[in-house]
């Protein structure tokens, strides 16, 4: 069982999960967001950086995780790290901040009532006294909207270089992986609704329901009616 909330942290999302009673269950597809996790599992913290494809996360019967996820950009301000290191990649927490803080901090998520308050206390903490950087703030939104890398540039002042490397410190990857990568949560969601496949491929910027389809196989690892059967099912 998958759930989630707004985290009182802007840019913030709190979830949860617990992995199903059945032995052998299949094993979570986490697709694709853009996105950085701060993670508690099995009396452990966890950094899941930002993936370029999907990642399963092999099930074990009755396992609960809590989370929280920082839209993109924020992730690197929580744990001072440039994006680009975690890409593709899950951490203990404890090797990016000192061993001892970690400890710390792993037996209050443990023992707290509400872990996700407990793993947002810890973000803000890390966050405290900071101003985010306004500059990845407008790049975020710039690319989410679909703004050209040339024009993204323009309005940020840089170089198109430039912003290749700001977008690799912030987001992991450069400005057009993260565009595609926004576009497919976009897209999907709306095929989740029912929305017919070729109308989602138009609507979102995709040449056609092929080049639609051809997308999520290669950033989800299944087909676009195999995706939506796994998370109905």
């Amino acid at each position: 069982m998958y759930e989630e909330r707004l985290a009182r942290l802007p840019g913030a999302l709190l979830w949860t999960r617990t992995d199903p009673l059945v032995p052998a269950a299949a094993p979570t597809r986490v697709l694709p967001d853009g996105c950085i996790d701060l993670i508690w599992v099995d009396g452990e913290l966890m950094v899941a950086g930002p993936d370029t494809v999907a990642q399963l996360s092999p099930a074990s019967p009755g396992r609960h995780y809590a989370g929280i996820r920082f839209r993109p950009g924020l992730g690197p301000e929580v744990f001072g790290v440039p994006a680009y290191e975690l890409v593709n990649r899950r951490v203990p927490l404890a090797e990016l901040w000192p061993a001892g803080r970690v400890r710390r901090l792993t037996g209050e998520v443990s023992a707290a009532h509400d872990r996700g308050h407990a793993l947002e206390r810890i973000a803000g903490d890390a966050l405290a006294g900071r101003e985010p950087d306004p500059l990845t703030r407008a790049l975020a939104v710039d690319l989410r909207k679909g703004v050209s890398v040339a024009d993204a540039a323009g309005a940020a002042g840089l170089s198109e270089r430039q912003l290749l490397r700001r977008c690799r410190q912030a987001f992991g990857y450069g400005p057009k992986t993260l565009m595609r990568i926004i576009r497919f949560g976009r897209a999907l969601d709306a095929a989740r609704i029912g929305t017919p496949y070729a109308t989602v491929a138009i609507e979102n910027g995709y040449a056609d329901q092929a080049h639609f389809a051809r997308d999520v196989k290669a950033l989800a690892g299944v087909s676009l009616r195999g995706l939506l059967t796994q998370e109905a099912g």
